[in-house]
């Protein structure tokens, strides 16, 4: 063989942290699974195996890191459940304290005992004191539905 096997470990291990510095870089664990595969790889390379092993325990060792980090990720990387943070007032009821104009951008509501700015899901004025339904929220802002009453 033409490739000296020690300097084939240390290329393995530089290819492995350039990787795993990428990683911090991107979401998804992809290339730490890859760093994973290129570690592996090393270890082979200083046990004095053939270049074919150890890129054959590269690509298999990579693989299998990334079909079990996907779980991983998935779980990290996951939507905010609703009910969590901001979202936890949508469908709830609010009174309006403020006048809803979206024309002139006014407009609060208080939801439980916090009071929020909001705005009008209908673009129509919401007097004082009514009864209003979050329907959505964009920024910092609620988005408001009068409740209908029925007769």
């Amino acid at each position: 063989m033409f490739l000296d096997p020690a300097l084939l470990a240390w290329g393995w291990l530089i290819f492995a942290m350039i990787l795993f510095v990428a990683e911090i870089f991107t979401v998804g664990f992809l290339l730490a699974a890859f760093g994973v595969g290129a570690l592996a790889a090393a270890v082979v390379a200083f046990l004095g195996l053939d270049v074919q092993w150890q890129l054959l325990v590269f690509v298999i060792v990579s693989s299998v890191a990334v079909v079990l980090s996907r779980n991983l990720a998935e779980r990290i990387t996951r939507r905010q459940a609703v009910g969590v943070g901001i979202d936890r007032v949508l469908g709830k009821q609010a009174v309006v304290l403020e006048a809803i104009d979206d024309v002139h951008a006014t407009g609060i509501v208080r939801v439980d005992r916090e009071q929020w700015r909001a705005q009008s899901a209908d673009h129509e004025i919401i007097p004082v004191d009514t009864v209003v339904e979050v329907v959505g929220v964009e920024g910092t802002r609620l988005i408001v539905r009068p409740l209908r009453q029925e007769d």
